[in-house]
């Protein structure tokens, strides 16, 4: 496995989640975060080791354009929690994974798949850790990132309605890049 093409693919599928990653940093503990995005990547990864020609060959791509509902779904669900009221570990978690999933399920999918393909088991593990430590970096960094006085200042003033409309933005914009609004499109 050529590991500068696993970083180079790892960084660019995922670097418009690295946006909301700052986001989630603002509004998870950083364990929380690291951990949903940790096992999506695991399930992505996986999914396009294991099944992923057999989705491709059952599930066209552009019904994974379904999944742009759940970030759009996330921006208008008024999350009107009291501020005593804490959230569990394991719903942050789930939230974090869940965004991940509907952000970046389908180009994960497509991209990994022929990266991944030829590999054997043992390439392949070796290939999980490797993201693994390139997870943990990725997220630290972002984490300073998010630290810095001035974003902490932007966060502070916009962060809730950008989160809202960067949310309503990905969820149009996986509708549009599977093909589900062109497959949509073409049945009218």
């Amino acid at each position: 496995m050529n590991y500068w093409v696993l970083a180079l693919t790892f960084l660019s599928v995922n670097l418009d989640f690295f946006f909301i990653l700052i986001f989630l940093l603002k509004q998870y503990r950083f364990k929380q975060v690291l951990l949903g995005y940790w096992i999506g990547i695991l399930i992505l990864m996986t999914a396009s080791f294991l099944v992923g020609k057999t989705l491709a060959a059952f599930l066209p791509e552009w019904a994974l354009g379904i999944l742009g509902i759940l970030p759009i779904y996330m921006a208008l669900h008024d999350d009107d929690d009291d501020a005593t009221q804490k959230q569990t570990s394991h719903s942050s978690v789930l939230t974090v994974l869940i965004t991940y999933l509907s952000v970046c399920a389908g180009c994960n999918l497509a991209i990994f798949l022929p990266v991944l393909a030829g590999e054997s088991w043992m390439q392949f593990a070796l290939t999980l850790i490797f993201i693994t430590i390139l997870t943990v970096l990725i997220v630290w960094v972002i984490n300073a990132i998010a630290e810095l006085p001035v974003v902490t200042r932007v966060m502070n003033r916009f962060g809730e309605p950008l989160m809202k409309v960067i949310y309503v933005a990905i969820g149009g914009y996986v509708f549009w890049d599977s093909g589900l609004i062109h497959q949509l499109i073409s049945w009218i």
